[in-house]
């Protein structure tokens, strides 16, 4: 008997271990989710450009999720400790109604994936970078939003369009139909400014000498990868590990009824 009970209480404390495990999980998501929501990098004109913003929408439900995720584990942890059945049963259900938002969100970050591409916000930067010809306020909004995000970009991480200078050479664009190309060969903001902001030799940089211009492209961050990626690993431990560990000691302890 005395055997019997000190597996019972070793089958508890993994139990117990495992759903900490699970609420610390639910806490870095919901982190996780704010960080992504909160647009730390001011992203979102370019999103919004895309009029798919689908993703924030996986976001949002993510954030409820790790909410959720840890309310349950403490859940779980009262419920183990006191063996109580109801606690445990209740916390099945909501498990699993969580565990089909979960699942939700991590489809739309998954399909968002393949949707953001570099080609995508490429042509997003021919068509409405600088336009100043837009059939609607609604898309003149969006052309400023993306000039001012891009302006922002080339001048904090350095670089020039998509993949390089190049981009403003070889296609089309609404900035080359607006500007002369022997003046303007890319936006002023691809030139080495000195410390007043004012580019360092306006000639040598419209020339492309080496030094006076930034040659690198933007730094892409796949935000959406990153997210569905998190979710995945997250659902395969709740699913693989959780569920079957709480369900063998249900079946190998008897529960104690409440008072």
């Amino acid at each position: 008997m005395a055997k019997d009970d000190s597996t019972v209480r070793c089958f508890q404390g993994l139990l117990i271990f495992g759903h900490v495990i699970v609420g610390m999980c639910g806490i870095a998501l919901t982190a996780e989710c704010i960080f992504f929501v909160s647009d730390q990098h001011s992203l979102y004109p370019l999103l919004e450009a895309t009029n798919n913003d689908d993703i924030y929408g996986a976001a949002w439900i993510g954030m409820f999720v790790g909410i959720c995720l840890f309310c349950l584990s403490v859940l779980a942890i009262v419920g183990i400790m006191k063996s109580n059945r109801k606690m445990l049963l209740a916390y099945f259900i909501m498990m699993f109604i969580v565990y089909g938002f979960e699942v939700a969100s991590c489809i739309t970050a998954a399909t968002q994936r393949d949707f953001f591409t570099p080609n995508l916000f490429l042509k997003q930067m021919l068509v409405r970078y600088q336009n100043n010809s837009p059939p609607t306020n609604d898309d003149k909004w969006k052309n400023d939003g993306v000039t001012k995000t891009w302006d922002r970009l080339m001048l904090q991480d350095h670089c020039c369009g998509v993949n390089g200078p190049s981009d403003w050479q070889k296609y089309t664009s609404a900035f080359r139909v607006e500007n002369n190309d022997a003046d303007y060969p890319w936006p002023r903001q691809c030139c080495v400014l000195n410390t007043l902001k004012q580019p360092l030799n306006l000639d040598a940089c419209k020339l492309g000498v080496l030094g006076y211009y930034h040659r690198q492209s933007v730094k892409y961050v796949h935000y959406t990868s990153l997210l569905g990626s998190e979710q995945l690993g997250k659902l395969s431990h709740y699913d693989g590990s959780t569920f079957p560990m709480t369900k063998s000691v249900a079946e190998k302890t008897k529960w104690k009824n409440p008072a």
